[in-house]
């Protein structure tokens, strides 16, 4: 098959021939019909996340049909279609795993960072990691729901009750998360790379009540604020943005270091806290929400080639929404 490999950090991608893998016990063996393209797959890229198996094959947003199932199968038969988002496995039996936090087992295991993912023609995954998917969305729009949307979500529920939230960073988590919160009532203030004005109409258009760059004070204090883009510079802004007693959350996998700032921005029980990777019970809870609603995902498709491209285009902001490989 063919498959975009990551051989050293820092360097690009190789497309490459390699075979194709044998699905093992619990898992299935997955011709990849898309694959959203995430900022963490630029860490893992970029070597700011430390730890990919190498020589690897990135991408944990995969939308597959399943071809064949090892053994201890049931769940899913050939011809299913299939979602797999960035956890790809944990050991179910530490403290973390027996409360419903097993996005924080220390035994994890990531898609496309140590399990390879879905920038190959065909791809393995362990069935119960995997999600059904709603069928009102087509395979490029399914793509971003299983990390952007997930992972978003998961740090929108740490906001949920807040009537204005602050996105810094509009991007693919971001307009996922807009449409959610427009849904439910609540007001968006979106903040944008400077000078990113088609980023602030694309804000607009999803509802957002207001759009500026990320270093303007909004029109109003908020309730709460998610930090989606990867920079630590931006934590003390969003603080300065929300009212005593709200909450910022840092969604991002790695971010940048964060500058010294005054205790005065902190003070007023203002509360900073992060986000790490994703239960099933967000993928359970999500992806029906998210037809419900319906939420509509904006997908740049990029053939499975040129994924250094929309690695590029992602890195530098030059499309809004999402971008989705499709071998």
């Amino acid at each position: 098959m063919r498959a975009m490999v990551l051989t050293r950090p820092g360097q690009a991608l190789q497309l490459r021939q390699v075979p194709v893998p044998e699905p093992g016990e619990n898992q299935l063996l997955l011709r990849v019909r898309a694959c959203g393209i995430c900022r963490t797959d630029l860490h893992v890229v970029d070597g700011e996340l430390t730890e990919p198996r190498l020589p690897l094959i990135p991408g944990h947003q995969i939308v597959g049909e399943v071809v064949r199932a090892g053994s201890g199968v049931s769940r899913f038969k050939p011809g299913s279609r299939v979602g797999v988002p960035w956890l790809g496995g944990s050991c179910r039996s530490c403290w973390y795993c027996l409360h419903d936090k097993e996005n924080l087992c220390d035994a994890a295991r990531y898609t496309g960072y140590q399990i390879d993912g879905g920038f190959a023609e065909y791809a393995v995954a362990d069935t119960a990691y995997c999600f059904e998917l709603p069928p009102a969305y087509d395979d490029l729009q399914a793509a971003p729901l299983l990390c952007a949307g997930l992972i978003g979500y998961r740090a929108y529920r740490l906001v949920e009750s807040a009537e204005s939230i602050g996105l810094f960073g509009f991007g693919a988590a971001a307009h996922i998360l807009a449409q959610v919160a427009r849904h439910r009532g609540q007001k968006i203030y979106a903040f944008t790379r400077p000078g990113d004005l088609d980023a602030q109409n694309f804000a607009r258009g999803l509802g957002a009540t207001w759009a500026g760059e990320s270093g303007q004070a909004p029109p109003q204090v908020l309730d709460g604020a998610i930090i989606f883009a990867p920079e630590g510079a931006l934590v003390p802004l969003a603080l300065a943005a929300v009212r005593k007693g709200g909450r910022v959350v840092c969604a991002g996998i790695h971010m940048s270091e964060i500058p010294a700032f005054s205790y005065d921005l902190l003070w007023g029980e203002r509360e900073l806290c992060s986000v790490a990777n994703l239960t099933r019970r967000d993928g359970s809870d999500f992806l029906p929400l998210a037809a419900a609603i319906p939420v509509a995902t904006t997908v740049h498709p990029y053939p499975l080639e040129k994924a250094n491209d929309a690695l590029e285009d992602l890195r530098h902001g030059r499309f809004n929404g999402a971008a989705v490989l499709v071998p």
